[in-house]
């Protein structure tokens, strides 16, 4: 069975590049979201968030009909599920909770327009388990239908697991040339699931189970955050020993079987900043590395704010007639990585805000990938008025802009290593 029209829930960062995609490919594409702006947006052929080239891509497929948004689902061929996992905050004595409202609020959101030989794919990065139980609320909702858990290779709807696996910045083309893993929940799930993303998917589609596709990209991220934790305490210890870590990583790779990570403020995104709670949500006695790593990168803000008041303390005593309501500071860079617009779960706009509510002095922030913050006392600057005027610089995101920047300014904190 071909797919003729196909429904994107969630137009955010996956959502509205895969819906382009499809429609890319002559496929009639309903993005549904319930932000209103960003469906209005994205109808006028523009978008509502920093991806290159995907402000191309959605101009044209609006242009030529293939690719409208809007806020209530209608029927389709296949629905992508591709809206946020975040996780409930809670006291830091505690295992953070992993928060599936969104997918549940999808789901309840479909199963009405659902018909016989319907394909429901749920691409949102999910605690192990919530693919089954995506079926489970849907066979609730929908009792005149049948599900993979009941029938098997008969169902009447077909679910599978496909988690994204682009990078920010880099999405447009690693949708097409990165591999997919499918865990569909029978073999006729993942099946089918493989014949719509080879629409447009150059890379290899590979088939397991839903459970161990949701691990995968689980494991994948809980990876890079364990070596990232690696990095980040390497830059601490180094600090303390008065050794440059730079240098020393720099060598320590000359290692023909070492790759030590670059250190940083600590870990943001949607990714690895959350997922490796999903493992340790589900294994905590069990889950002891990818803990520790975590609670590594967690605190990492903190040591950079430590060492923020240690360079106002030193400039105030080798500038006595100032007060600390006349040091400036600067911090350079929010989003949670380099050269995009992304602010979620990042290091970087944590401690920019937390400088600005404990320092008394002036804090402003350079960030050149956004126009306006969300609720701060942060003031957006240039680079050129942060150097103007600035007493202490904290580099903490290494855009591109701001390693064209030659600082010779006593009082630097440079967590990325750029300057």
């Amino acid at each position: 069975m071909s797919f003729e029209t196909i429904s994107v829930i969630g137009l955010g960062y996956i959502g509205l590049p895969t819906a382009a995609m499809f429609a890319s490919r002559k496929k009639q594409v309903i993005g549904v979201d319930v932000n209103q702006d960003a469906v209005d947006t994205i109808n006028r052929g523009e978008i509502h968030i920093v991806e290159p080239d995907l402000d191309m891509l959605v101009s044209a497929t609006v242009q030529r009909g293939f690719l409208k948004a809007v806020t209530t689902p209608e029927p389709s061929d296949a629905f992508l599920i591709a809206v946020p996992t975040p996780f409930k905050p809670i006291d830091d004595a505690k295992i953070p909770e992993p928060d599936i409202s969104y997918i549940h609020n999808a789901v309840e959101a479909i199963a009405p327009v659902l018909k016989k030989g319907d394909l429901v794919i749920l691409e949102s990065t999910s605690p192990v388990g919530t693919t089954e139980k995506i079926a489970q609320w849907l066979a609730k909702y929908r009792q005149d239908l049948t599900f993979p858990q009941q029938v098997g290779e008969g169902a009447d709807i077909n679910i599978a697991h496909c988690p994204e696996r682009v990078l920010p910045g880099k999405v447009v083309t690693e949708l097409v040339h990165n591999d997919r893993v499918i865990g569909g929940m029978t073999r006729r799930c993942s099946e089918r699931s493989v014949e719509l993303y080879k629409t447009f998917v150059m890379g290899d589609c590979v088939i397991t189970n839903a459970r161990t596709a949701e691990m995968a990209k689980l494991t994948e991220n809980s990876s890079r955050d364990v070596q990232i934790a690696f990095a980040n305490e390497l830059s601490m210890i180094c600090d303390e020993l008065d050794i440059d870590v730079w240098e020393l990583i720099s060598l320590a790779n000359r290692h023909p079987r070492v790759n030590i990570l670059q250190p940083g403020p600590g870990v943001g995104g949607h990714c690895i900043a959350v997922d490796p709670w999903f493992i340790v949500s589900k294994t905590p006695d069990i889950a002891k590395i990818i803990h520790t790593a975590r609670k590594v990168n967690d605190h990492k803000p903190e040591w950079v704010i430590e060492k923020v008041n240690a360079a106002i303390g030193s400039y105030l005593q080798k500038h006595p007639e100032k007060t600390a309501a006349e040091v400036t500071i600067a911090c350079y860079g929010l989003t949670f990585k380099p050269d995009i617009d992304d602010l979620r779960e990042s290091p970087a706009l944590d401690i920019a805000n937390t400088i600005a509510r404990e320092h008394c002095g002036e804090v402003l922030a350079i960030e050149p990938n956004i126009k306006v913050l969300p609720d701060t006392t942060l003031r957006l600057v240039t680079i050129d008025e942060s150097l103007s005027k600035t007493d202490i610089h904290v580099m903490l995101v290494d855009h591109s802009q701001f390693k064209k920047i030659k600082l010779n300014d006593e009082f630097v904190i440079d967590t990325k290593g750029i300057w």
